[in-house]
């Protein structure tokens, strides 16, 4: 299967470089560079694996373009990370038990709130607001929560890491999606590494992919930290609003199936 035509694997570089530009800033490649695999005839199990490969390396990629500025301390996030990828892990595993209808018809309505949430919210800026949560706490249980998400369906961790960054951490935009990016990679880690065990890996494909997520995300990450919270926001509130109507107007989301259209 990682034998591809020339053509789809130069498709598949391509959407993994779009996927890396616009993950770095407001997440959501995921829903770029899956349906990429699944068009290019990639069975889904391998599709999901390969996805988590690709995406070490655009996670990791914005994540060392964040550090190299001093917009994360990657010493001082590693015990968040390390829960991260322990959600994640976990997340992979349980991935066959848990409701994944559930994921799916829910998903659309949470990130169009999440966009909703950043579109009206005024005053949002790079600038650090109030905490509300201590960060032990916010590692403890939202960390592993978010990542637990990541290993078992995926789509908009990224705006859920935000969120939970700017509300109740009282991140900046622009430190926020720092950070998200290396919890984003320490889940991909927990994630890929369960399903490097299970031998779903397509080598080939998801190295070629992860060239690509790494070109796109060190012009994504830059173009973030150029603009701020200009460029962050918008294309924030954007990328939720497409990946819930995408998800929305897949035929076999179960929240159309459940509300009758």
């Amino acid at each position: 299967m990682s034998d591809l035509a020339t053509h789809l694997l130069l498709f598949l570089f391509l959407a993994a470089f779009v996927a890396g530009f616009i993950d770095s800033i407001a997440g959501g490649g995921g829903l770029i560079t899956v349906p990429a695999m699944l068009i290019a005839g990639i069975p889904p199990l391998e599709t999901l694996g390969t996805n988590k490969l690709q995406s070490l390396f655009g996670s990791a990629s914005a994540t060392s373009a964040y550090a190299r500025r001093g917009h994360v301390k990657l010493g001082e996030q590693l015990p968040m990370a390390v829960m991260s990828a322990i959600g994640g892990a976990l997340g992979a595993v349980l991935a066959t038990i848990v409701p994944g209808d559930v994921l799916r018809a829910s998903l659309p309505f949470l990130l169009i709130a999440i966009g909703l949430y950043f579109a009206i919210k005024p005053n949002l800026s790079d600038s650090d607001r109030h905490r509300r949560i201590t960060p032990f706490l916010f590692g403890m249980t939202f960390v592993p929560a978010i990542g637990f998400y990541d290993g078992v369906f995926g789509p908009g961790t990224g705006s859920f890491f935000m969120l939970s960054f700017v509300s109740l951490a009282g991140f900046g935009l622009l430190k926020a999606t720092a950070h998200t990016k290396f919890l984003n990679f320490g889940s991909n880690v927990g994630a890929f590494t369960v399903f490097l065990l299970n031998g779903v890996i397509l080598w080939k494909v998801g190295l070629l992919m992860g060239l690509g997520q790494f070109l796109g995300a060190q012009a994504g990450s830059r173009l973030a930290m150029r603009s701020g919270a200009k460029i962050i926001k918008p294309l924030l509130v954007i990328t939720c609003m497409i990946l819930a109507l995408k998800l929305l107007s897949d035929p076999a989301n179960p929240a159309r199936i459940w509300l009758g259209f």
